[in-house]
């Protein structure tokens, strides 16, 4: 039997995103491998606290592993999307 991904890779590979939604609770990557994968808004301290414009001006970085925002200086991986791995906010 077959497995979706490998053993040990943690899911992200060479997963690389192609689009972005954020909504009032989600932040949602859409994958080239044709995945979608979403994390709470709450991961993210900075896009929490910005504008629903500022949200939605984003710049796919490193040939699709990461997701800048630049009006908030925000940068997300695909690899901490996928492997659970929220910002924390300054001093806490």
């Amino acid at each position: 039997m077959g497995t979706a991904a490998k053993p040990n890779s943690g899911g992200s590979g060479t997963a690389r995103v192609t689009a972005v939604e954020v909504t009032e609770d989600m932040i949602i990557a859409r994958l080239a491998d044709g995945r979608t994968i979403g994390v709470p808004l709450s991961w993210s301290w900075r896009l929490s606290d910005a504008t629903p414009d500022q949200r939605v001006r984003y710049q796919i970085i490193g040939e699709g592993t990461g997701i800048h925002w630049p009006d908030i200086d925000e940068d997300l991986s695909v690899r901490g999307m996928l492997e659970g791995v929220p910002a924390k906010r300054p001093g806490t």
